[in-house]
């Protein structure tokens, strides 16, 4: 199908962005990579008056460390994040989560920022934030903010940004050198959202689980925070018992759709699947 008639800008300047997304008010909408909002204007499920295309803002582009923290602008791609040797040396299961979205098509276009601001649970990169603990900074008219990625999401496409608000940069805490990581996806098919997917962050100590934080992807309707799965095993030797109680905390949040990836029960299955291998997987790259 073929969008709805709408007006088009492409400011330079993340002040005039945020100007014209204040002036235009409700019918407006940022354009960052538009994988998911274009076909959503497709479909004439989003019909919208303005598009305003952030692409033109190089503010909002780039990759830094900053007081602990990797600084990742909200346009940048995927592809800019794979190539990234911070990130590399820093948090690489940034790009081992990257590397399994769509495909080098999508990558090149795509950008983290929207990613994780339209409120898709079937995204990976919201998931991700999660159990990394990233912040995700927000300019509005009345000045910028931060919110938590565990914090943002409220249910299928609604966050806590406020209209008018533009996703500028997400914060991402430099994990520990040594940690363990991995993130594992189920898919159908390349380019496919995932039928479920783990995203799993430990360190260790002493033979023992020191920190783990877990989230899900497209297994609700929001990325799912894991917490009490995440706490169950810290202080344990990551052992099958304390694994097996993780996986079954982590299921019992799960809430997936019955669709075309599966019955809902099925996906639940398949969640307890990844986050095992997940963790096999970060174990063995803490323990080196």
């Amino acid at each position: 199908m073929i969008p709805g008639a709408f007006d088009y800008d492409a400011p330079t300047t993340l002040d005039e962005a945020v100007a014209l997304l204040a002036e235009l008010g409700e019918e407006a909408r940022p354009l960052a990579g538009g994988h998911s909002l274009i076909p959503m204007m497709k479909l004439r499920l989003a019909p919208l008056e303005h598009l305003v295309d952030l692409r033109r803002i190089d503010s909002l582009k780039g990759i830094r460390a900053e007081g602990g923290a990797l600084v990742i602008g909200a346009m940048t791609t995927q592809a800019e994040l794979l190539a990234s040797d911070l990130i590399t040396g820093h948090c690489p299961i940034i790009q081992e989560t990257a590397a399994l979205i769509a495909d080098p098509q999508v990558r090149s276009l795509g950008t983290l920022g929207g990613n994780v601001a339209n409120g898709d649970p079937a995204n990976d990169m919201p998931a991700l934030m999660q159990c990394l603990d990233a912040g995700y900074v927000l300019a509005g008219p009345g000045g910028s903010r931060e919110v938590k990625a565990r914090d943002f999401y409220e249910s299928a496409f609604f966050t806590k940004r406020a209209d008018g608000e533009i996703l500028t940069a997400v914060r991402v805490p430099i994990p520990p050198a040594g940690h363990g990581y991995a993130y594992e996806k189920l898919k159908r098919k390349i380019g496919d959202y995932a039928t479920a997917a783990a995203a799993v962050v430990v360190t260790l100590a002493g033979g023992s689980c020191k920190t783990a934080a877990i989230a899900l992807t497209n297994l609700g309707e929001t990325p799912l925070y894991a917490a009490e799965a995440s706490a169950a095993l810290v202080g344990t030797p990551l052992d099958k018992a304390a694994v097996e109680r993780a996986v079954a905390l982590a299921e019992g949040i799960t809430a997936p759709a019955s669709d075309g990836r599966g019955p809902a029960d099925y996906r639940t299955k398949m969640a307890g699947v990844m986050l095992r291998r997940a963790l096999q997987r970060a174990l063995a790259r803490a323990a080196g």
